[in-house]
């Protein structure tokens, strides 16, 4: 038995289900989850010690690969002087200056999550229009709070229940879901609850179904709408912020949002969120407004050491984005070789192969999916050296430490595997 099924066999024990997040347990694809002991660039180690080329990144914030230098050295400064103080520090204010600067939002606040951001920034949308009702997409994933819990995608669809027990059905009910690249689907709602919608919140590029690239018009499209019906729009970049482009989704489409949510990536791979939007919207957030929102760890300065670190080298290094673009086009296009009844769908350094020969451009098409040879695909990965998500549903995600040979290392197994 090898160290990670012991470790497992003692966690199930004392934890629900062995892990502390569900997609972690790897029950979909017949496995135990590897524990990871160690990383550095673009691989990590499992305590037997086996190497893998990380496909993963703790999902997706280590866009600099693990254990990057000037973030270690920023980290290790800002321990030295205190983990928390629960008090305001000066790295709080040159994170947020720094975000405004990248994204062209005006205020933001900084969470612990991106499911507290997104939390936070739907209370802010009722507030600031005293309505009730948010639109979402089905398939798309934002974060376990209650009213967004409705065919929700990432663990919640890989687990085959897209919704969850204890969410009452008050609350359940004030969320309507649309159809993901279905401007149509948004109209009808809209105009069926006429001045009742407070936001309609999206995945710019849906990433909890696998990725789904948005349909050219799609997001102008949402845009549109929610201007015509006094309604937010509400940019989910808890994956897309900070790795598309400097300035996100918004930057890379080309469309503004009213309000942003952030993650993962802002900090480094520290745990942390934001959102944020115009000074109008924001002002409205105590101490300034009655939208209450707090957090004792909220602005801790080991996160911000960490997350401001890594911004300054994504602001400052133009073609870390240019190389990410290239390897995903290089990987995309050799495993479309290397794979037959497949459909690979990319974004920039976010990648999907679904095991699928319809195109997957909503929640429908993504669970098409034939989930047995996923599964076969995964474990191939594995036994190759590759790690990789344990869902159909999850996205790839590449660091600017993976290299054409581990890319290539990637399409040569994936050609084996069938």
């Amino acid at each position: 038995m090898t160290r990670s099924e012991q470790l497992f066999e003692k966690a199930q024990k004392v934890m629900p289900g062995g892990v502390n997040s569900p997609v972690r347990a790897c029950r979909s694809v017949g496995t135990y989850p590897r524990f990871l002991d160690r990383g550095l660039g673009s691989h990590v180690w499992d305590v037997d010690g086996k190497e893998y080329i990380d496909l993963i990144g703790s999902w997706g914030p280590l866009i600099l690969g693990h254990c990057c230098e000037a973030v270690e050295q920023a980290v290790g400064e800002a321990i030295r002087k205190g983990l928390s103080f629960g008090a305001p520090t000066a790295a709080e204010v040159d994170m947020a200056e720094l975000v405004c600067d990248m994204t062209g939002i005006e205020m933001v606040r900084m969470v612990n999550s991106g499911t507290e951001a997104v939390m936070s920034a739907l209370r802010l949308a009722r507030g600031a229009t005293g309505r009730s009702k948010i639109i979402k997409f089905a398939g798309c994933y934002h974060g376990h709070t209650d009213a967004m819990l409705v065919k929700a995608g990432s663990g919640a669809l890989t687990g085959g229940a897209p919704d969850s027990a204890g969410v009452p059905a008050e609350i359940a009910g004030d969320t309507l879901t649309a159809s993901y690249n279905d401007l149509g689907s948004v109209e009808v709602l809209l105009k069926a609850n006429p001045g009742q919608v407070a936001a309609v919140i999206v995945e710019p590029v849906a990433a909890n179904m696998g990725v789904v690239p948005p349909q050219p018009g799609f997001l102008q499209g949402l845009r549109r709408l929610c201007d015509e019906n006094g309604t937010l729009l509400i940019f989910d970049e808890v994956i897309t912020g900070f790795r598309l482009a400097p300035g996100g989704a918004q930057e890379y489409y080309g469309v503004r949002a009213d309000l942003v949510t952030y993650g993962k990536i802002i900090g480094g791979g520290m745990p942390v969120g934001a959102y944020g939007g115009s000074r109008k919207l924001m002002e409205q957030v105590a101490p300034l407004g009655p939208v209450y929102q707090a957090g004792t760890l909220s602005g801790n300065p080991v996160a911000m050491a960490a997350g401001l670190a890594q911004l300054r080298i994504l602001k400052s290094a133009p073609e870390i984005y240019e190389n990410l673009d290239r390897r995903g086009a290089m990987l995309e296009k050799g495993l479309k070789q290397a794979l037959s009844g497949i459909q690979v769908n990319r974004v920039g350094s976010l990648l999907t192969v679904f095991f699928t020969e319809n195109p997957v451009t909503g929640y429908d098409a993504a669970r098409s999916s034939d989930l047995t040879r996923f599964r076969r695909w995964y474990l191939g990965l594995l036994e190759n050296g590759i790690y990789a998500a344990p869902s159909q549903f999850e996205a790839m995600f590449l660091c600017n430490a993976h290299t054409d040979a581990e890319i290539q290392r990637i399409i040569d197994c994936a050609g084996r595997i069938f």
